[in-house]
């Protein structure tokens, strides 16, 4: 027979239902506050994992970038870097900007300071109508002024008969000077001191 608790007249069997009822609550309570901590550190885990293949992602893609932007007009050849020499007069400050610019697409450059450039003009044959202000000679084909290395590139790989090619003048916007490029400038090849056309820049 069920004893009355003498001070509340609830059963002894009500209080212990009671008190198994609060236990699977707080057990309950607890299991659920677990499972959303678990899936909250498997979903932190995942989103650490896409950060970090988004982050290698980009990296990878900036790295290439610079690789490219650093040998897209390279010479395809060759076992180094493509030698040239530049003639230049002393007083040329557009001329060691040039110099600059063949040595940041990865030529190497020997710079000769003269103050004869007529001389060398006439070394290579270049005809007056095409001279600019410094002259490279990069194996066996002059530049003349401030040629894109797009253009010597395009020498080097497919060897015309020529004896070099010039941008007659100093064209503003050109490598190595100042200004913005406007209009379409005629790049010349000279074979045997007469120019023709050789391209468009």
């Amino acid at each position: 027979m069920e004893q009355d608790c003498p001070h509340c007249n609830v059963s002894d069997e009500t209080i212990q239902k009671l008190k198994d009822s609060g236990e699977n609550n707080k057990k309950a309570k607890y299991e659920s506050k677990k499972q959303m901590q678990d899936e909250k550190r498997a979903s932190g885990a995942r989103n650490g994992k896409i950060k970090k293949i988004v982050f290698w992602v980009v990296a990878l893609l900036a790295v290439g970038g610079l690789v490219f932007a650093g040998i897209s007009f390279l010479p395809k050849e060759r076992g180094g870097a493509v030698k040239a020499t530049v003639y230049y007069s002393p007083t040329c400050s557009c001329c060691k900007g040039y110099i600059t610019y063949l040595r940041a697409n990865g030529f190497e450059v020997e710079a000769k300071q003269t103050n004869d450039m007529l001389s060398v003009k006439e070394k290579y044959g270049i005809p007056s109508e095409v001279e600019a202000c410094h002259t490279t000679i990069v194996g066996d084909y002059f530049v003349e002024g401030h040629m894109p290395v797009e253009f010597i590139t395009k020498v080097i790989d497919e060897k015309p008969n020529i004896d070099g090619i010039a941008l007659p003048g100093m064209p503003q916007g050109s490598p190595g000077m100042p200004g913005i490029k406007s209009g379409t400038s005629t790049v010349y090849g000279v074979k045997s001191g007469a120019p023709s056309d050789f391209a468009e820049w």
